[in-house]
């Protein structure tokens, strides 16, 4: 590519990223925000520091929209602001979240009482991924463990989800590892696809039913097994299968700092393959952040 050629691409790639962008200054710090509704109430907002950054405008009055938490209480000041600025209108904000999703249905509903000519801003899709890591026991119900050993895991969690119309539902990828010991060699590594269904939702804890889709596991094992005259025999090898459990755990997400604690009981029952006999034990607890 010339040079010329290159610094046109680049140019084209700075004015998309910027495109729909105006800068504000409010309370002393210059902002590059975009325009989500327009209207006699504004909602302004952007990604800042990898943080959502909501502001609402009325005539040339610019306020941030925020909800602090202090002694494990949200503040919902944001709340006050809007219940300020609407006061000639009548549209309650009791129910209002701040997302860009709740906010932008709150701005449309007032601007059209406030002005028949308003064209309310669609309410798209709001897309969020978090990324983490955990660490836990597990007893490895689904293979051959004679003396039922409870081996070490860790993993990586990549959770993808819609916080508008599917707000209850996500979809992760998770990668783990199981480590043998002395008593059990057996170690394993499997990536697996997982639906997420959150059942209850809250600003300060979420559950969640866990359904384990598919999985490829490749595992290494010597194993000690006795025949049918009692004689004590190796089992070894290794080797990688894929498979369709289709079973079930139970977890919780508890916001904490910029991401979320995790508790999870794993594969606690499968509807697809055959366990061991043994209860199961494959607890986890780990962090995430959101992307």
């Amino acid at each position: 590519m010339r040079p010329a050629h290159l610094f046109l691409a680049l140019a084209m790639l700075l004015s998309l990223s910027v495109y729909g962008q105006q800068q504000y200054t409010i309370e002393g710090q210059t902002l590059n925000l975009k325009t989500q509704v327009e209207g006699q109430l504004t909602l302004l907002w952007n990604v800042i520091d990898g943080e959502y950054r909501y502001f609402s405008k009325k005539g040339n009055t610019i306020v941030p929209l925020v909800n602090t938490k202090i002694d494990k209480d949200y503040q919902e000041e944001y709340k006050t602001v809007l219940a300020d600025q609407t006061a000639d209108g009548a549209v309650s904000v009791n129910n209002v979240k701040l997302t860009l999703s709740s906010l932008t249905n709150f701005f449309n509903t007032y601007n059209s009482q406030m002005d028949s000519t308003f064209v309310a801003e669609a309410v798209g899709s709001e897309m969020e991924t978090r990324l983490g890591g955990f660490f836990g026991v597990n007893n490895n119900i689904y293979f051959v463990n004679p003396d039922n050993t409870a081996l070490i895991m860790a993993g990586i969690d990549f959770e993808i989800l819609e916080k508008n119309k599917l707000r209850r539902h996500s979809l992760v990828f998770q990668l783990r590892q199981l480590f043998s010991n002395s008593n059990y060699d057996f170690s394993s590594t499997q990536v697996s696809m997982n639906y997420r269904f959150k059942y209850v939702q809250t600003e300060s804890l979420d559950l969640f039913i866990n359904l384990k889709i598919a999985e490829y596991t490749y595992i290494d094992r010597t194993l000690d097994a006795a025949d049918v005259n009692d004689d004590l025999s190796t089992i070894a090898g290794s080797g990688g299968s894929f498979r369709s459990p289709l079973a079930f755990g139970l977890g919780a997400d508890i916001p904490a700092g910029n991401g979320l604690i995790t508790v999870a009981y794993s594969d606690i029952v499968a509807i697809a393959i055959d366990n061991n006999g043994e209860f199961p034990i494959d607890f986890s607890l780990g962090y995430k952040f959101r992307l």
